[in-house]
């Protein structure tokens, strides 16, 4: 009989312990030498055509440097820079390089960089120009639709067979915590945290789908005491309990770059029992008495922004979506000379042993931007331009793609994290969709 990869990573989990400390959402980290960069338009975009230009003030307990040295570049984000070299800050405020314009929608970034007693800090600041009207480089494959059909129609056939595990520990006067299991594909399972509300009832229902990476989870508790039944899971097919050691020795080891694992073929590539497993989360919670079946939403950032679109675009009982800077977006913009979207498995770096014809194929069929094309549920949508993970170019690649209901809560200046007050913001956007 032949033993699977997830056979083989099962057997490895058993042998391994493990936990670690989940963040939601990554704050921005204040350093006391602060490289502001700033565009010319206070919205940071801009027309095709219009001129572009970046100012740098470097601050030190919030008091402007004077007479210091920068590096920079300034060029299309992910790109060799069209622009390099250094230049003296005698003052505040000081222009970058040349300004600059472009006729075609994308994304234009300078990057600053100065050396303060052997410490090196950098800011960076990226211009927009008409993001609305970014073409996805993606390929629609012919049978998208089938494909998945098909697949969704073999997994409707596995019981969900969920499994339910008290964790008293973690309940609340208001709040029942249990880790919960169920089937999915390829004789895996899916892990996560069922939180729902002690008092009887029917309650909406939130999944929430995950970033990047190896880790327990905590649930959804605080949300589920706002009169929700919260889901959390895991991609992985492990427990989500443990300690930290399992889940650092399996993202060193088993599941090092799982993202590209048999990206060669449609059927065994490692995001197909990921994209069903998610799918079937919104299952198990359509399955709870507790739970209202009209009010199903689907939450999730980076990684988990991708899934959130996707589970939306496959699983009809979803009623919104909630996608916070999406990975997995516009896979193929590497290939046509500008930003892909994470996990940028056919940038400069990678093009070599992976864009070959049988992986750029495979990739259409989980790329996001050809899931948004089916997406008919109302979204929740939030990112900013300086993101270096998920690239604005991938990620509107995909957005501008979407039909249905939309709204984009654009923060220009932030990366691959978020405020506090953008998570609030969604949560509201979530109470008043479900309410």
């Amino acid at each position: 009989m032949r033993i699977t990869f997830y056979q083989k990573l099962l057997a490895l989990v058993c042998l391994l312990t493990l936990s670690i400390n989940v963040l939601f959402g990554q704050s921005r980290h204040y350093q006391p030498i602060q490289v502001l960069v700033t565009p010319n338009k206070a919205d940071w975009t801009y027309a095709p055509g219009e001129k572009v230009k970046f100012t740098v003030t470097v601050l030190k307990n919030q008091v402007p440097l004077q007479n210091i040295e920068a590096k920079y570049t300034i060029g299309l984000e992910k790109m060799k820079p069209e622009q390099s070299g250094t230049l003296k800050i005698t003052k505040e405020n000081v222009e970058v390089g040349k300004v600059l314009s472009l006729d075609t929608p994308g994304f234009v970034r300078c990057e600053v960089k100065v050396n303060i007693e052997g410490t090196e800090y950098r800011g960076l600041a990226t211009a927009a120009i008409a993001p609305e009207k970014i073409k996805a480089t993606q390929k629609l494959p012919s049978d998208f639709l089938s494909f998945w059909e098909n697949e969704l129609n073999k997994a409707a056939k596995i019981p969900l067979d969920v499994n339910l595990t008290l964790l008293p520990e973690r309940c609340t006067p208001l709040v029942d915590v249990y880790h919960i299991r169920y089937k999915n594909i390829d004789n895996s399972f899916i892990y996560g945290i069922l939180a729902k509300p002690k008092k009887a009832g029917k309650y909406p229902g939130i999944l929430q789908v995950p970033g990047a990476g190896i880790r327990p989870y905590n649930g959804l508790i605080e949300q589920a005491e706002h009169g929700f039944v919260t889901l959390q899971i895991g991609i992985h097919g492990i427990p989500v309990t443990y300690t930290t050691d399992l889940y650092n020795n399996l993202a060193a080891g088993a599941l090092k770059n799982y993202p590209m694992v048999n990206l060669d073929n449609k059927d065994t590539y490692y995001y197909k029992r990921v994209y069903i497993g998610s799918v079937r989360g919104i299952d198990v919670l359509a399955s709870l008495e507790e739970v209202d079946n009209s009010k199903l939403l689907v939450w999730g950032q980076s990684q988990g922004g991708a899934l959130s679109i996707i589970t939306a675009a496959l699983n009809k009982k979803v009623k919104g979506l909630v996608a916070v800077y999406p990975a997995l977006s516009d896979l193929t913009g590497y290939l046509h000379k500008r930003a892909g979207g994470w996990p940028h498995m056919f940038n400069e770096n990678n093009a070599p042993t992976m864009a070959t014809k049988a992986k750029i194929e495979t990739s259409a069929y989980y790329d996001v931007v050809n899931f948004a094309r089916q997406i008919n549920v109302p979204g929740y949508y939030t990112w900013g331009y300086n993101d270096e993970t998920c690239p604005p170019t991938s990620m509107y690649s995909a957005f501008n793609q979407i039909q249905a209901p939309k709204e984009l809560l654009l923060v220009q200046e932030t990366g691959h994290w978020t405020y506090p007050e953008q998570q609030q913001k969604i949560f509201n956007w979530i109470k008043n969709f479900l309410k």
